[in-house]
C-alpha cells in the first residue's frame, strides 16, 4: 500500500473557549468572522452548531462544490443547487455515540435535459470531494442528486 503524501497544508484553525462548551473557531481567513460552536444540552446550550453538524456540513459543502466543479468542466455555468444533509447517530459497543451514517441530497435548480454531459459529471464528482472520500473510510455516506422536477439522477 502506498503511503499518502502531504501536498499542501489545509490551513491553521484556532479554537478559543468562550464559556461553558462554546468555542470561537477562527479559520485564519482574513476578514472572516469566527464561527461559534456549542454542544447540545445537557452540557451546552445547543445555541450554535456542534461537532457532528460541522462534520455533516463539511461533507455536504464538499460534495456540492465538487458537483458544481464537475458541471462547470462541461460548460454548465449557471446551475443553482440546494443541498440538505442528515447524520444518523448510534451507540458503539461501549455505549458511546458515534456518527453511523450521513445522507446528502443535492437538488439542481434546472432540468436534467438542459445540462451538458450530465452523466459524465455525475459519474465523477464524488471522486473530486476530498472530505467525503476521507470520511467514507470510517462512515458510510449516501449521496443522491435530483433535478428541479425531483427526478433522481444518481443511484
Amino acid at each position: 500500500m502506498k503511503t499518502p503524501t502531504t501536498i499542501e497544508p489545509t490551513g491553521h484553525i484556532t479554537l478559543v473557549l468562550r464559556d461553558a462548551y462554546r468555542f470561537a473557531v477562527d479559520f485564519g481567513t482574513p476578514g472572516a468572522a469566527a464561527l461559534l460552536t456549542d454542544v447540545k444540552p445537557p452540557l451546552g446550550t445547543g445555541a450554535n452548531p456542534d461537532s457532528e453538524q460541522l462534520l455533516v456540513a463539511a461533507v455536504a459543502n464538499c460534495l456540492s462544490s465538487s458537483l458544481l466543479f464537475s458541471l462547470r468542466k462541461f460548460r454548465n455555468e449557471a446551475v443553482p443547487m440546494r443541498t440538505t444533509a442528515d447524520a444518523t447517530l448510534s451507540r458503539n459497543a461501549q455505549g458511546r455515540l458515534r456518527v453511523a451514517g450521513i445522507e446528502v441530497a443535492i437538488r439542481l435548480g434546472v432540468a436534467a435535459a438542459t445540462l451538458r454531459q450530465l452523466d459524465r459529471a455525475l459519474a465523477q464528482f464524488e471522486d473530486f470531494c476530498v472530505v467525503t472520500q476521507s470520511v467514507r473510510a470510517a462512515i458510510p455516506v449516501e449521496v443522491r442528486v435530483f433535478d428541479d422536477s425531483g427526478a433522481l439522477l444518481t443511484t
